[in-house]
């Protein structure tokens, strides 16, 4: 693949997540439908100012444009990252939170109201789109995105998603969202990566006191 956005290598062998996921959904959502958006972004991106620019820094500078072109380098640009980070959210090995994380999911209210946020925010968002756990100074909450919109474009942390869209759980759950979610929320987040995310947060705070 040309271009100067590559398709990112999965964390884990395609059959890692079954079978809460199956590896046909793993090899079909990530060699189709993700590589199409690598590919279409390459071609977007062409010739223009993007194509020297970091993945965040296009995302962010293209959300909420009005040119048409621009609409489809975020799409396509939202949608690559989107993924790189879904499939890190997702873990075959999923832990348990501990330290700070732990601490800011009981401020929330515990384990069992962030999953049932998060399981909600899933079933509710219409149509296609994303479920996010976010932190905005420390504090947890949960939010929904449609299509390729994500909290990071608007300068919010994200810790966690989960893919809505329906080539993320057709094969394995046909029209049943809510038991997609309720498999990937219980049995394969990646606390860890939400833990990482989580402590990036502190980053800015800490140069600055330096």
């Amino acid at each position: 693949m040309t271009g100067p956005f590559k398709l990112s290598p999965l964390p884990y062998a395609e059959d890692a997540l079954a079978p809460t996921i199956s590896a046909d959904t793993i090899r079909y959502h990530y060699k189709k439908h993700h590589a199409a958006y690598v590919k279409t972004l390459n071609e977007l991106v062409q010739g223009t100012h993007y194509a020297s620019m970091k993945l965040e820094e296009v995302v962010r500078a293209t959300a909420g444009k009005d040119d048409d072109k621009e609409k489809k380098i975020f799409n396509n640009a939202g949608q690559r990252w989107n993924h790189d980070f879904y499939w890190r959210s997702l873990s075959p090995n999923s832990g348990t939170p501990t330290g700070k994380l732990k601490a800011a999911i009981e401020e929330f209210g515990g384990a069992r109201k962030l999953i049932e946020a998060l399981a909600e925010a899933g079933k509710t968002q219409f149509g296609s789109g994303w479920a996010w756990l976010v932190s905005k100074n420390g504090q947890l909450s949960v939010e929904k995105t449609p299509n390729a919109e994500d909290p990071m474009s608007k300068g919010v942390n994200p810790l966690l998603a989960v893919d809505i869209w329906e080539h993320a759980y057709y094969l394995d759950y046909q029209n049943e969202r809510p038991k997609y979610l309720e498999a990937v929320l219980k049995k394969i987040l990646n606390w860890d990566f939400a833990a990482e995310n989580l402590s990036r947060e502190e980053e800015p705070a800490r140069a600055a006191a330096e």
